[in-house]
């Protein structure tokens, strides 16, 4: 596989994980901060149906010194283990590769075999998903991780109890790889991957929702998650900074929600809203 590194000279560490974010909804695949420089890697061959929509969200958030660098093919896998760290989520959780030991003491690990997709657990949002997943009921329920990724959250959900979780993401190495993963935690039969956006959801009806996206996306398709919300069920968002909260807050009442709680970690913000 061929991979071209995306160099972009950041404003401030805010602004950078802003575009990671942002980027993370394209086909980019993993990104690496090196002071202000932020370095974001797509394939080659998918590169050219999205440079075009990357030069303007560049443009919108100022971003005027970018390059685009053709690297040598290498065993990208081998070398994203290599760096790869398991992850503890306030001490409870344990996230963690395959080719790492299980270790006592947690309530309950989730084995990730990132395959470089978002949602590994290393990053703040990701972390807050998990923690209010740990906190609220799911035993028994039929839940929902929307934009999966890895599937992590997915799978903390199943382990917490949930009866059956559905996972969705608009990329098929997003599916294959949280197939992978909730084979990997013993929860194919209750994990099932689609392929897609919000609209493979219709006619289906959950008990919660994990969205951990972006702002936009969020405010977008948050009607469709209020249609597959039985009343009294929670919508669980993150994705975006602390200073959205209350855009994301008066977006959901627009959408019969009453806003639960706030949750902060880094600068970024979870949000949790229960369905009127």
């Amino acid at each position: 596989m061929e991979y071209v590194e995306l160099n972009l000279r950041t404003a401030s560490a805010e602004q950078a994980e802003i575009l990671t974010a942002e980027l993370a909804e394209l086909p980019y695949e993993s990104f690496q901060t090196d002071g202000d420089l932020l370095k974001a890697y797509i394939l080659r061959e998918r590169l050219a149906d999205c440079m075009e929509q990357t030069d303007r969200l560049l443009a919108r958030y100022g971003v005027a010194e970018r390059r685009y660098i053709a690297i040598e093919p290498q065993n990208w896998n081998a070398l994203w283990e290599q760096n790869f760290t398991p992850v503890d989520v306030d001490g409870r959780v344990l996230i963690r590769a395959p080719f790492h030991s299980a270790q006592p003491g947690y309530e309950l690990e989730a084995v990730v075999m990132p395959r470089m997709a978002f949602g590994s657990g290393h990053h703040a949002t990701t972390c807050l998903m998990v923690s209010v997943l740990c906190d609220r009921p799911l035993a028994g329920k039929r839940g929902l991780d929307m934009g999966c990724g890895t599937g992590v959250l997915a799978i903390v959900a199943a382990k917490r109890g949930a009866a059956s979780v559905d996972a969705v993401d608009i990329d098929e190495w997003a599916e294959a790889n949280c197939r992978e993963n909730a084979a990997a935690n013993a929860l194919s039969e209750r994990i099932v991957p689609m392929q897609g956006d919000v609209r493979r959801i219709a006619g289906r009806t959950y008990d919660f929702i994990a969205a951990n996206i972006n702002r936009n996306i969020l405010a977008m398709d948050m009607p469709a998650y209020a249609a597959a919300l039985r009343p009294g069920g929670e919508l669980m968002m993150s994705g975006f900074l602390e200073a959205d909260v209350p855009l994301i807050e008066a977006r959901s009442r627009e959408c019969g929600f009453e806003p639960q709680e706030v949750r902060l970690r880094d600068g970024w913000a979870m949000v949790r809203v229960r369905r009127v």
